[in-house]
C-alpha cells in the first residue's frame, strides 16, 4: 500500500520464504514477522480481507481488492479458522437457543447466544434435538454446563429437551416473542375464517383489518381502537379474539408470581370458553408450556438479544442471496456476530488499513 493510503495504487510484493528439510522435524518454513507460517498472504492483507467483509459482500471485497472472488472466499475462510483455533467457549450465565433458514429448501442450522455478551457461540446444522444435543456434549463440559444458569428459547421439543436433559439446574423460559407471535397467528387465524365466510359487501369493512390487530394497545391511536372495537356490532368473532389478545398484554407486566398466575389461567379458561377452535388451541398451548412461561414474571428473561443477533444474520444472508452451504454461513455468522473480535486478533500494528 502507498503512503498516500491508496489501495489501488499499490505494487504486487512477492515473498518466498526458505525452507529447510530437517531430518528430525521435517519441512521447516522460515519464520517471518508479517505472515502467518505457511500463510499465502500477509497479516496486512488477511486483516483487509476479514474487515471488508464484514461490512460488504464478498464480491464488492474482492473487487476492491483486485482479486478473484473464488481466491477471497478460500481466504477468508483459511483466515478465520486460523484465527478462531483453539478457541474455548467461555463460561455462559444466560444461554439462548434458536434456529435460522440459510438456504431454500428447508436447510437449516441452530444458533447458540451468549445473551450476556450478545454474541453466537456455536452453530451447528439442522434444528433437531441431535443437532442441541451436539452443542452441550462437545461444544461445552460439564463445569459449564452447571455454570448456566438461564436459558430461553422457542417451543421447539428438540430445544426445551436438551435443555432440560443438559442443565438440570437452569431456569427455562419460553421466549416472550414466539409466544406473541403464536398469538397474533390464532388472532389472524380467526380473522381470515371470517373473511372467507363474508359476503363481498361484508369484505370491505374486514379489509385492513390484518395489522391493525397486530398492534400492541400502546402504538394504537384513538381512531385504531374506535374501528377494533366497531367489530363488537359486526363481526363479535375477530372482536372477541381481539379482545383476548389486548387482555393478555397484561401478562408481561406483573412482577408478582401468584398474582400473574391467577391471570394466567383466568385468561386461559376465558380463552377456551370463546368457542374460537384457534384461541383453543392457544390456550392450550400455553397450559401445556405453563411451567416454563411463568418463570418470566421473576426473570423477565425474553430471547430479544438473539432476535436482535439474528436480524443481522439474515442482513447477512440477504448480501450473499443465500449459502449453498452452512460452512460458508457459519464464516459469516462468526465474522459479524461471533464471539470472538476476528479483526482484533491479527497483530495491531499490521491493522492499518
Amino acid at each position: 500500500m502507498g503512503r498516500c493510503g491508496c489501495l489501488w495504487n499499490a505494487q504486487p510484493f512477492f515473498y518466498a520464504p526458505c525452507e529447510i528439510e530437517c531430518p528430525t522435524h521435517g519441512r521447516i518454513q522460515e519464520r517471518i514477522p508479517w505472515a502467518d507460517t505457511y500463510a499465502r498472504i500477509t497479516y496486512r492483507l488477511e486483516y483487509l480481507i476479514v474487515l471488508f467483509c464484514q461490512i460488504m459482500t464478498q464480491k464488492a471485497a474482492a473487487d476492491l481488492l483486485h482479486m478473484m472472488k473464488s481466491t477471497l472466499s478460500d481466504l477468508l475462510h483459511q483466515a478465520i479458522e486460523r484465527l478462531r483455533a483453539g478457541h474455548r467457549i467461555q463460561d455462559i450465565d444466560k444461554l439462548g437457543i434458536d434456529e435460522i433458514s440459510y438456504h431454500k429448501g428447508k436447510k437449516y442450522a441452530t444458533i447458540v447466544y451468549d445473551m450476556d455478551r450478545q454474541c453466537v457461540v456455536w452453530v451447528g446444522q439442522g434444528k433437531g434435538r441431535e443437532t442441541a444435543d451436539l452443542f452441550f456434549k462437545d461444544a461445552l463440559n460439564e463445569e459449564q454446563r452447571k455454570k448456566i444458569r438461564f436459558a430461553s428459547c422457542d417451543m421447539s421439543k428438540a430445544y426445551l429437551g436438551a435443555i432440560e436433559h443438559w442443565c438440570p439446574g437452569a431456569i427455562l423460559v419460553i421466549d416472550r416473542f414466539h409466544i406473541v407471535k403464536a398469538l397474533n397467528e390464532a388472532v389472524d387465524d380467526v380473522r381470515k375464517e371470517e373473511w372467507r365466510k363474508a359476503e363481498s359487501a361484508d369484505k370491505k369493512a374486514l379489509k385492513g383489518l390484518r395489522w391493525l390487530l397486530f398492534v400492541h394497545s400502546k402504538n394504537r391511536t384513538k381512531g385504531d381502537t374506535r374501528r377494533l372495537n366497531a367489530l363488537k356490532g359486526f363481526n363479535r368473532r375477530i372482536h372477541r379474539a381481539w379482545v383476548l389478545k389486548d387482555e393478555f398484554e397484561a401478562f408481561w407486566e406483573y412482577d408478582y408470581t401468584q398474582s400473574a398466575e391467577s391471570f394466567f389461567y383466568g385468561w386461559i379458561t376465558a380463552a377456551l370458553r370463546s368457542r374460537l377452535e384457534s384461541m383453543k388451541e392457544f390456550a392450550l398451548m400455553l397450559r401445556r408450556h405453563a411451567a416454563h412461561i411463568l418463570p418470566f414474571v421473576k426473570t423477565k428473561l425474553t430471547n430479544s438479544i438473539s432476535e436482535g443477533i439474528n436480524r443481522v444474520i439474515k442482513i447477512v444472508k440477504n448480501r450473499a442471496s443465500g449459502f449453498a452451504n452452512l460452512e460458508a454461513f457459519t464464516d459469516m455468522i462468526f465474522l459479524t456476530v461471533g464471539d470472538v473480535d476476528i479483526p482484533a486478533q491479527i497483530p495491531e500494528h499490521f491493522r492499518t488499513a
